[in-house]
């Protein structure tokens, strides 16, 4: 089963993610809180699959996106954006991320993204 990375400053986020991928059978995931927590845990889990959100403390998801890509370029991150946020979205995609979710989640779009790909 794929190893899956949360990130995302608000721990209800990362709640609502983990509570969708864990009823579709995804138990092996890691946690996150920031940009540069999630490129410390990238590294040390070499995750198959990265929810991140963009706007965070510290480092934000664009910036994490890149350092992670650097080191990983055939990482999978999918970036998490507000309404509103489209030039950081093209940036995102620019910079190699796989796709984007736009908040509110819905559970059934964060399944489907992980297993497009996943699969």
């Amino acid at each position: 089963m794929a190893k899956i990375m949360l990130v995302d400053d608000a721990a209800f986020m990362r709640m609502m993610v983990k509570d969708a991928l864990t009823k579709a059978g995804y138990t092996d995931l890691v946690e996150a809180q920031d940009g540069a927590d999630a490129v410390e845990k990238f590294n040390a889990e070499k995750p198959d699959l990265v929810f991140m959100d963009i706007t965070m403390p510290n480092m934000d998801g664009l910036e994490a996106l890149k350092t992670i890509k650097a080191a990983h370029p055939d990482a999978n991150i999918v970036m998490c954006s507000a309404m509103g946020q489209e030039a950081m979205v093209i940036e995102a995609i620019k910079s190699g991320a796989k796709d984007f979710i736009v908040k509110p989640f819905k559970p059934d779009r964060i399944l489907a993204t992980a297993e497009k790909i996943l699969s």
